[in-house]
């Protein structure tokens, strides 16, 4: 299947692979008719998706049945009268009917929204009215289905409710149900979405402001290859387990479009809370090959004994989502034998740098460049920086040689993609360096970093040095006022099993930081908490911790 869009499938280096590796596909490229369509009619038999859930349910797929499942689906929504064009809201975890309605979506040119089950009433309202939203699909959940209510008198423009599951429920028709009696024929023809057509709309998590509308044609799954291929190393037929929710772009990266591609197998654990010593117990249980978690998870499945599990049928294991702390990788490394592979990336994105299996980990760093982004860092004059200093993440050239997998824009909002790639070039604002061996190694997002008595901290270092002491699971480095040196650096701390805080170990804490780092980054305020504020997609809100502090 790889053959079909890439001109070379494999590298003797990462310097090669940097080089060479070039996707192709024709201007019509359709995930659900070229990838699932194109693997059910040359090895239908294979294993597409194993889901599970905690109440011991277990349902297999392969590709012929995920194609005739998609063209029925395909089949109901032009029964409601969706067409090319249109948007439909999906809020449905990691139920296996989430696969089946977005490929069904993709054959009928619908564009689709995922939505997190964490979304509150006016959430849901503000991105049915934003883009447009004529269905909403969701899963039968007290608090899903509660806010969903609330909303309804405000979004006038949705003309159906669906449910997935087995049971009904009263002002939603029964997706299972109703898609099942449809015909298991649909056929592309020559109206069919496809390249250049607008697939998904991403919502960013809105730390800064409403949440920006992210938007990916048909050409996005192809840009995934990179990213589970030569990052996560997926093999066909073989069990690949990302976590994510699928309301979250990290369910595109992890758990459909280059998986599938590649011919990987998804397992597809519908959780209904992460419990660190279940999950550890299922990747047990089922043998899996590659395995993709945020760093978070790692450190609180660190909270288990992780050497009493047989982890050993996994050959790779990755994370995303937050930059990885070294003592995570140092400890997950001593405990299983593997090395975590580093790799990060944005909604507007699919990997841009990482640890491609060429690429050793190095705890702490981010890996190298895809080779499908012109990556390089600029300095606060735009002048393109040096080995060592520090500067701005930026992709090149955007508009005259745009990169598959890369946004197209803001849905709606010229005035937002006008700022964001009417330069040509597309400004993560995230602070990197690169070192003399390619590396590239994370300082914080620009708005993050600390400027103390004209110092400039970057927030992942002391982090890092936080997580090395065994009392931290998890930290946030921000910024807070001080009338003296502008600003001081605070630390914001969950605390493990069995550490209570108190000033003895504020103290220790502050003299740990002094030692594993520069003197002058520890931090002069710590504050303990139960949790850190997060985005709906998982990552720490820093500018909410600020502001906080700014208050105070």
């Amino acid at each position: 299947m790889l053959e079909k869009f890439l001109e070379r499938t494999e590298f003797s280096s990462y310097e090669d692979f940097k080089a060479n590796y070039k996707v192709k596909a024709n201007d019509n490229f359709n995930f659900a008719f070229d990838i699932v369509d194109g693997w059910a009619a040359e090895k239908g038999d294979n294993r597409a998706l194993l889901w599970c859930n905690d109440e011991g349910e277990e349902k297999s797929f392969t590709f012929a049945e995920m194609s005739e499942l998609s063209n029925k689906a395909a089949n109901y929504f032009k029964s409601l009268g969706l067409k090319k064009g249109d948007v439909a809201l999906l809020i449905l975890r990691r139920r296996w009917e989430y696969w089946v309605a977005v490929t069904g979506l993709m054959k009928l040119g619908v564009t689709f929204i995922p939505g997190t089950l964490q979304l509150t009433k006016k959430d849901i309202a503000y991105r049915a009215n934003a883009a447009g939203v004529s269905l909403i699909l969701s899963l039968e959940d007290s608090y899903v289905n509660e806010q969903i209510e609330l909303a309804r008198s405000e979004m006038p423009g949705v003309l159906h409710y669906l449910m997935a599951g087995d049971k009904d429920k009263e002002g939603y028709i029964n997706f299972n149900r109703e898609f099942e009696k449809c015909d298991s024929s649909f056929e592309r023809n020559a109206d069919s979405a496809g390249g250049r057509d607008i697939m998904q709309i991403y919502f960013t998590s809105g730390t800064t402001g409403m949440p920006k509308m992210v938007m990916h044609n048909y050409f996005h799954p192809l840009g995934h290859i990179v990213t589970a291929k030569y990052w996560q190393q997926v093999e066909e037929n073989k069990l690949h387990m990302s976590v994510s929710d699928s309301g979250w772009a990290k369910f595109g990266w992890g758990k459909i479009y280059g998986q599938w591609i590649c011919g990987a197998t998804i397992f597809a654990y519908d959780m209904e809370k992460f419990i660190p010593a279940k999950l550890l117990s299922m990747m047990e249980k089922y043998r899996l090959t590659t395995f993709c978690a945020p760093p978070t998870m790692y450190r609180f499945m660190l909270q288990e004994d992780v050497a009493s599990y047989d982890l050993s049928s996994v050959k790779n294991w990755a994370t995303a989502g937050e930059p990885l702390n070294p003592e995570v990788f140092n400890r997950w490394k001593e405990l299983t034998g593997g090395e975590i592979h580093t790799g990060f990336g944005q909604t507007e994105g699919t990997v841009l740098l990482a640890d491609f299996k060429w690429v050793k980990p190095i705890p702490g760093a981010m890996g190298k460049p895809s080779p499908i982004y012109d990556l390089r860092l600029f300095n606060e004059n735009g002048k393109e920086c040096g080995t060592g200093e520090e500067g701005e993440i930026v992709i090149c050239d955007v508009i005259n040689n745009p990169p598959v997998g890369l946004f197209v824009g803001y849905y709606k909002n010229e005035e937002q993609t006008a700022e964001a790639l009417g330069s040509g070039n597309y400004n993560l604002k995230d602070v990197a360096w690169c070192d003399n061996d390619g590396y590239y190694w994370f300082v914080g997002r620009h708005d993050d970093v600390i400027k103390c008595s004209g110092y400039r901290i970057g927030p992942f270092e002391v982090e890092s040095a936080l997580i090395e002491h065994p009392a931290v699971v998890e930290c946030a480095i921000t910024a807070a006022p001080d009338p003296v040196r502008g600003q001081v650096v605070k630390a914001t701390v969950v605390l493990a099993k069995g550490y209570t805080p108190s000033d003895e170990l504020i103290k220790e804490l502050q003299n740990h930081v002094k030692k594993a780092t520069a003197p002058y980054k520890y931090p002069r305020i710590v504050e303990f908490v139960d949790e850190l504020p997060k985005t709906l997609g998982g990552k720490i809100k820093r500018a909410q911790i600020r502001k906080e502090s700014e208050n105070k």
